[in-house]
């Protein structure tokens, strides 16, 4: 996610040699400096023949071909993917804020899947699943070697159906099974309160298609409440991303007019693009500038950003934003670094493609990607401390991931370190009760992260981390 959906021409796919003519006319359509490797192309020819005279059961075309382009993409980073019919309409739904399913946002790592964050108010957030949850068994069918679609596919299905998933949780050592009924998820990315007399909190889950209105009306509805807000917590803790005008858009609304959001970078010229605080630049085709409506003292307040490991893609764009043109204080650890751009190409009309085609970069030319935002303030999630943040999974940990293209990955020897020493207590925390291990929820006067947001704003002494550092880019290993 994290991007705008691009619709970029038809491409028919049918059997072997059309769609090898196919390729060869979007190659040289697209400017390619180089021939498609004929070599190889006639090895995959070969395979696809002596497969369907060889196999010991006959197979049917369509399926090598799809897996074929399947694993081709796949091959590339964690977050290229081809959609079939029915996992390109879902992927389609899940933009819009409506799909039936569980209500995770996921990836994969290790041939499993990772959930990234629970959606709020979801059957998954209800059943207690967590961000980094391996997930390792749906139903009876073992995820191991299981593409992320086809995973995706299983977990979704008919409302008030149950699906069983079997999860590791790495930080209690254990694996459990969580029975999930699937629902209509009807996701509400934005919520917010004044929190106390002057202080307001906003949190924003997912950036959807109704994001932007909804955070303006959640803004209209705290000036209603409190006119003299002295301070704002703009909370985008575990927010996975989403729609890349939704996350212009909300950087607008507190950044001067015409100043840098974000750029990207790609091998394509229409991967070469400058997104600026201007409504061009996120309004949708009808209904004007969304942001009209709010308060001209949203340009001004005092401002902080609660940000974590689950904080990705577009979520990123806006705290990056506002930390370059030091519009607010980031605090928190920092972000999963999902820095790159995915553009969905279709294939026909029901079947298509998302892509990694650019990077994106903070207005000060830094790269999200793999190094994630850094806050300006280290604080833990508890008053206890963070002691297992070392073994939180990050963007830098997927298999295959895209690396940031600034300078040499070094390994961190400190960071493994901390990592041997978070697993040596690993056994000592297992033992506590798991009640004794839930983090507050958000929002609420337990919520520390929170409570440190509003001591900066006034003002007061911040409680910093003692335990986090700065996580660099670690040597990807091929």
């Amino acid at each position: 996610m994290g991007h705008k959906l691009k619709i970029a021409g038809w491409v028919s796919v049918g059997v072997v040699a059309g769609a090898l003519t196919t390729v060869s006319l979007q190659t040289v359509a697209r400017g390619a400096m180089t021939p498609l490797p004929l070599e190889e192309i006639q090895q995959l020819s070969a395979v696809f023949g002596l497969v369907k005279t060889d196999y010991v059961e006959p197979v049917d075309d369509k399926k090598l071909i799809t897996d074929a382009i399947s694993g081709m993409v796949a091959s590339l980073d964690p977050h290229s993917q081809y959609f079939d019919k029915k996992s390109f309409k879902e992927f389609r739904e899940g933009t819009s804020g409506r799909f039936v399913g569980v209500g995770i946002e996921i990836t994969q790592e290790d041939g499993l899947i990772k959930v990234v964050s629970p959606i709020e108010g979801s059957p998954a957030f209800r059943a207690g699943l967590k961000t980094n949850d391996l997930i390792t068994q749906i139903d009876e069918t073992a995820v191991k070697g299981l593409a992320l679609n086809d995973a995706v596919k299983r977990m979704r299905g008919e409302p008030n159906t149950k699906v069983t998933l079997t999860i590791f949780r790495k930080d209690e050592s254990r694996t459990f099974p969580v029975t999930i009924t699937r629902e209509e998820i009807k996701t509400q990315s934005v919520k917010g309160k004044v929190i106390e007399p002057g202080y307001g909190w906003i949190r924003l889950s997912q950036f959807q298609e109704r994001t932007v209105d909804d955070f303006v009306r959640k803004v209209e509805e705290i000036y209603k409440q409190d006119p003299n807000v002295k301070g704002l917590v703009l909370d985008l803790r575990n927010d996975p991303g989403g729609l890349l005008d939704a996350a212009v858009a909300i950087s607008a609304a507190f950044l001067p007019e015409n100043v840098t959001v974000v750029t990207t970078n790609g091998q394509l010229a229409e991967s070469k693009s400058t997104y600026k605080a201007a409504p061009e630049y996120y309004q949708r085709r009808s209904g004007g500038d969304p942001l009209r409506r709010l308060p001209a003292a949203i340009k001004s307040v005092p401002m902080v950003v609660l940000v974590n490991e689950g904080s990705a893609s577009a979520s990123e764009i806006v705290a990056g934003a506002l930390q370059d043109h030091k519009r607010a204080t980031i605090m928190g650890s920092q972000t999963f670094g999902k820095g790159s751009v995915q553009t969905v190409r279709p294939l026909g009309p029901d079947t298509g493609i998302k892509l990694t085609t650019a990077r994106y970069y903070t207005p000060s030319g830094k790269s999200i990607q793999a190094k994630g935002i850094v806050p300006d303030v280290m604080i833990d999630e508890s008053e206890e401390g963070n002691v297992f943040a070392a073994l939180r999974m990050r963007e830098a940990d997927l298999d295959k991931h895209l690396g940031s293209g600034q300078g040499e990955e070094k390994k961190d020897a400190a960071r493994e370190k901390a990592r041997e020493e978070a697993r040596k207590r690993l056994e000592e925390e297992a033992k506590k009760p798991a009640a004794d291990r839930k983090p507050p929820e958000f929002g609420t006067d337990k919520d520390f992260q929170l409570v440190q947001a509003l001591n900066q704003l006034k003002g007061r002494p911040v409680l910093v981390s003692k335990t986090l550092t700065e996580r660099k880019e670690e040597k990807k290993e091929n």
